[in-house]
């Protein structure tokens, strides 16, 4: 992955920051309004037999799904004796969630009176920040017609509900574009903050040491051509220590605080067992192994070998993107490398079913690809695409709701 786009350029001030940031207030106001209409829609067509109900409204989209999850922490915090089913097994519970996003939301909810009110705040607040943080990001490497571009894809694409519900996503999509351009500039010092915060907002800060030691390797690799010092050395390896210890963390906290040491691992396993209707167990790739099994076999009726030819052929396709793609490549070692190690840890710990789309949010930084080209048909048109995927995402999630794909 080495080539030269991939070297840090020398950081420079924004001559009008101010005017970028209103520019990307606009688009990203222009956006909510769009998605808040789709959510509104939404819940006016939600009837009996679906996932809200007959008398669903705009406010029902912030705590559905896991929003109800998040909003039980904020008002009650963990249990300290994990909920058993009829089998005797853990069932599902709140320490599948991490704590930041709860609590943070019922600490802004405070003067409203309601963790809803609270959710929504901190979801919109932190998207708009994560939209300004991803184009300065991607200002290092593309100019800002691209750039610009880009933020309009992350703010319409088909998961830009997130945007404004009871989810911790946005937020911690914050934390960790704010830790992607720190590396992309070599401003180490700001990760030992922000990787704790991202290890308790949202599972996935492994995936962030593998990314710190990918890149490290990368780093010597091109040392000649970019310097290499010490104490950047130094850095890269205390701080992909400090994210596989904090990758690790909540499993001891969820042990400790209910006696079980198993507990964590118990409680994600309990959805599981909800997809495959039996025992689970973990084991790396087990995870994408069963999920295989379940669509094609289970719910498909298709060889399962189908399957394993599928997911193959997809991790060559985003590999050779990864590697070859000049738009991709146009976005710099860092975010390709994210990219890879995040996909990899996918691969490595998830069941894949509907909330997989969810899950790859992630990856946002490779908008940046998609806004390359200057042609406006292509821009407008991937607009539209994302905005027909986004109401296509909204109607099955919170207008349906009811069938085993329809699971956000």
């Amino acid at each position: 992955m080495a080539d030269a786009s991939s070297v840090a350029p020398a950081p420079t001030a924004s001559p009008r920051p101010a005017r970028a940031a209103l520019r990307i207030a606009v688009i990203y106001v222009a956006a909510r309004l769009i998605t808040t209409f789709f959510l509104f829609l939404a819940a006016e067509l939600s009837g009996f037999g679906t996932r809200m109900g007959p008398d669903a409204n705009l406010a029902s989209t912030v705590v559905a799904w896991d929003g109800t999850w998040y909003w039980l922490i904020g008002y009650s915090g963990y249990p300290t004796t994990l909920p058993l089913t009829e089998t005797g097994q853990v069932a599902e519970n709140a320490w599948a969630f991490l704590p930041i996003y709860p609590y943070l939301s019922q600490l802004v909810s405070i003067p409203f009176g309601q963790w809803a009110a609270g959710a929504v705040i901190v979801s919109l607040v932190a998207g708009y920040a994560a939209s300004l943080i991803l184009y300065r990001m991607l200002r290092l490497r593309l100019d800002t017609s691209a750039a610009t571009w880009a933020v309009v894809f992350f703010a319409c694409g088909p998961l830009a509900a997130l945007f404004q519900v009871g989810y911790a996503e946005t937020l911690n999509l914050l934390w960790l574009f704010c830790a992607i351009w720190c590396v992309m500039r070599r401003r180490y010092g700001w990760l030992y903050l922000l990787i704790p915060l991202m290890a308790f907002t949202r599972p996935g800060v492994l995936a962030f040491s593998l990314f710190l030691a990918l890149f490290g390797i990368w780093r010597w690799w091109n040392r000649r051509r970019e310097p290499l010092g010490g104490r950047e050395i130094a850095h890269i390896v205390v701080l992909g220590l400090l994210a596989a210890v904090a990758g690790f963390a909540w499993q001891l906290i969820a042990g400790w605080a209910t006696g079980d040491p198993g507990a964590y691992l118990s409680t994600e396993l309990a959805w599981r067992r909800n997809w495959i209707l039996g025992d689970a167990s973990f084991a790396p790739f087990d995870a994408f192994a069963a999920g295989i099994h379940f669509w094609f076999g289970t719910m498909w009726h298709l060889p399962v070998a189908w399957g394993y030819v599928a997911v193959g052929a997809v991790v060559v396709a985003i590999a050779c993107a990864l590697l070859f793609l000049p738009q991709v490549k146009r976005l710099g070692v860092e975010i390709r490398l994210w990219s890879a190690s995040y996909l990899f840890y996918l691969l490595l710990v998830f069941f894949p079913q509907s909330s997989l789309f969810r899950l790859l949010v992630p990856l946002a930084p490779l908008w940046g690809a998609f806004a390359v080209p200057r042609s406006r048909v292509w821009r407008i048109g991937v607009l539209v695409a994302c905005l027909v995927g986004q109401w296509w995402w909204i109607y099955n999630m919170y207008a349906l709701g009811n069938t085993a794909w329809q699971v956000p």
